[in-house]
């Protein structure tokens, strides 16, 4: 037996190659990869994101940057 590695690009390209196994009777397992970033830092950047949608940022003129 062997193992086969795809790398597929869009999530459409994971669904065509699911229904290809599944109809050729081929068994398959997804592993979804781990991401290369720290949880912790991931979380900081998601609430900052919110905080800004819900207009809680701070806006700094550029111009007074170096002031």
């Amino acid at each position: 037996m062997e193992t086969v590695v795809i790398h597929p690009k869009t999530k459409e390209e994971v669904k065509a190659f699911e229904q290809m196994t599944k109809a050729l009777n081929i068994p398959f397992e997804t592993i979804k990869e781990k991401s290369p970033y720290n949880p912790e830092f991931v979380a900081k950047i998601k609430r900052g994101e919110k905080a800004a949608n819900e207009g809680k940022g701070v806006k700094v003129n550029v111009a007074d940057l170096w002031k």
